[in-house]
């Protein structure tokens, strides 16, 4: 471009949208680049959600060319500004590329991670400004709200009962036959409640479309309202997701100023407004009556059911309370009718599952998949396989509250019947991978760990049962278990199972029981041998420097931060047990893989074991 005549052109970019780049000072520096060049009313800088790359970010779109840049700087700014802005130039440095594998692309849905992907709760996260309600407009948003409006109450359950949306909280329950059983109830008023108590570690699938797409929520809470009776809702977000309220709070007065929230929406005679309420962090507030309790004031514990929410939930009036990513559809099934939906998936599961892909794998973050894809193709095609080249060991589905599955399972369809059947949970969307250098018997132990700290104390199979059931896992750990603990993991998970008042206390046992299924030899290896097979477990083995290996480098000794290493350069190294604190420094230090651990002998140890 010509710069005498700039200020009488358009640049070759028009909007740059910059992506999980809030904390890194990437906006003010788009923002102070473009004023300095006087292209503040040319080009639009704007803050999108996660595009669900997690590896990729913090990531820049340049529009309407879709370049996409990752892993951009502060630094790279002005470099964009000069080439991509005002020259058109693609920077290769920076845009996004799969190295050995694919060519760079400059569209999403070309893009490896993207390719097998189906976005509809997550289709606008990271392409558009959340918090300008007019850029929702130009994705259709608000029309699915519209034609419900235009529609019978009864219409609009029936399209969402003949879509086969499945609840996206865990449950997998019939999203349209919920909403028909509270339309049926006759008390008033009803209520319509959005479950955004998102606390699985490792999750933050609703997180993201709160903060990417706040107003898919909303425009699907009021279609809820409208079919079931309700003139009020309440969404229900952890206080930990600062951003997320910030954006709700201001999606929701934008849309009041639309008359897309409050009294007489759309001309329509329906009237239906929402109030945030923050949650304390309470992982059992997930569960929908404790939730309910949350909401109207009191300490957050279920109760039995029935009766359920949809006949007395919230003041003991109807209540539907749905999962973030099942509101999020909803817009979409009314806009586009039950068959396009049923198109996506399988049958018993249509429409798409979206996971939070953590772990051990090269591409970790948010996606959205079609129910029915396999494992392998998630963690192969999508998630890049394991770095490193590590063997893949297994993949934990549904969160603390989950299952594990073994290689063998890699071709397992994801969805909600596969899943349980092969021994996992489809959960709320957390998906963890990890590789041959995790023991499964520490895996189960985290994530009882978490599920007994979250228990909240109500009845006694959660309450006494975790924490029996973490003691038994933790003897084993440290190596002073006997062989009568299978038997006592398998009794104390059978009772919680069947005498847990909710699913918290229901499914705790789950992680632990599906790695004692299918990795069974590592439970016998720490009892039976006192020997943890992936070297984890501290206590269960010393580390010893192999003779015929070590060339006396001295790395080991030098990362080694008790100075519990000796020797002379070029010659043998040695450990000495009674100062080793099991770090793994010299471990990662060595090049040679001179330094093994192994298990302890039945003689003196060099750390007592409790």
């Amino acid at each position: 471009m010509d710069r005498a005549n700039m200020n009488d052109a358009t640049t070759l970019v028009s909007e740059i949208l910059v992506s999980g780049g809030a904390g890194n000072g990437l906006l003010e520096a788009f923002t102070g680049e473009l004023t300095r060049r006087g292209l503040t009313d040319h080009v639009r800088v704007a803050s999108a959600s996660s595009r669900g790359f997690g590896a990729s970010e913090p990531a820049v779109i340049a529009q309407p060319a879709g370049i996409l840049y990752c892993r951009v700087a502060a630094a790279d700014v002005a470099e964009i500004v000069e080439e991509t802005v005002l020259n058109g130039r693609v920077i290769e440095r920076l845009r996004y590329s799969e190295p050995e594998i694919h060519r760079a692309l400059p569209f999403y849905d070309s893009l490896p991670f993207y390719s097998k992907q189906v976005r509809i709760a997550l289709r606008n996260c990271g392409i558009i400004d959340p918090e300008r309600i007019e850029a929702y407009f130009a994705r259709d948003g608000y029309q699915g709200l519209g034609k419900a409006l235009a529609m019978s109450a009864d219409d609009v359950i029936g399209i969402m009962k003949d879509s086969g949306l499945r609840g996206r909280g865990g449950a997998g329950f019939s999203t349209g036959l919920k909403w028909e059983f509270a339309r049926r109830s006759r008390a008033m008023p009803k209520y319509v409640i959005c479950n955004a108590d998102e606390g699985d570690p490792g999750a933050f699938m609703d997180r993201s479309i709160l903060e990417g797409d706040p107003h898919s929520v909303i425009e699907g809470m009021a279609i809820a309202g409208y079919a079931i009776g309700a003139s009020e809702g309440f969404i229900y977000c952890r206080a930990e997701y600062p951003l997320a309220i910030a954006r709700l709070k201001s999606a929701m007065a934008q849309a009041r100023e639309y008359g897309l929230l409050g009294e007489n929406i759309l001309n329509s005679g329906f009237t239906f407004d929402l109030a945030l309420k923050e949650g304390a962090g309470a992982f059992v507030c997930g569960e929908e009556m404790a939730l309910i309790a949350s909401v109207e004031g009191r300490r957050g514990e279920p109760r039995p059911k029935p009766p359920f929410p949809a006949v007395a939930g919230l003041w003991q009036k109807p209540t539907v309370v749905n999962n973030v990513k099942s509101y999020g559809m909803t817009p979409q099934i009314i806009l586009k009718g039950p068959e396009w939906f049923r198109a996506i998936g399988t049958r018993g599961s249509p429409g798409t599952a979206v996971f939070a892909l953590t772990g051990k794998i090269k591409n970790t973050g948010l996606i959205e998949v079609p129910m029915g894809i396999t494992l392998r193709e998630i963690i192969f095609d999508i998630g890049g396989g394991i770095p490193k080249k590590k063997r893949f060991k297994a993949v934990q589905t549904g969160g603390p509250l989950g299952g594990c599955l073994p290689a063998s399972a890699l071709d397992t369809p994801v969805d909600f019947d596969s899943l349980t059947a092969a021994g996992a949970t489809m959960g709320s969307g957390g998906m963890i991978v990890v590789d041959q250098d995790t023991c499964m018997v520490e895996f189960a132990k985290y994530f009882l760990t978490f599920a007994t700290a979250e228990s909240c104390g109500k009845c006694v199979p959660c309450r006494i049962g975790g924490q029996r059931l973490l003691e038994v896992l933790t003897r084993i750990t440290e190596g002073v278990s006997s062989p009568a603990d299978l038997d006592e993991i398998e009794r104390i998970s059978r009772n919680m199972r069947e005498a847990s008042l909710c699913a918290l206390g229901q499914l705790t046992p789950g992680p632990v029981m599906s790695a004692l299924r299918f990795f069974r030899q590592e439970y016998e290896a720490h009892i039976h041998d006192k020997f943890c097979p992936a070297g984890v477990c501290k206590g269960l083995f010393d580390y010893f420097i192999l003779e015929d290996k070590c060339k006396g480098c001295g790395l080991c000794k030098k990362a080694c931060p008790q100075d519990a290493i000796s020797g002379e350069r070029k010659g043998l190294h040695v450990i000495d047990l009674l100062k080793c604190i099991q770090c793994d420094a010299c471990v990662e230090a060595c090049n040679l893989d001179a330094v093994i651990a192994q298990p302890r002998s039945k003689g003196v140890h060099a750390i007592p074991v409790a």
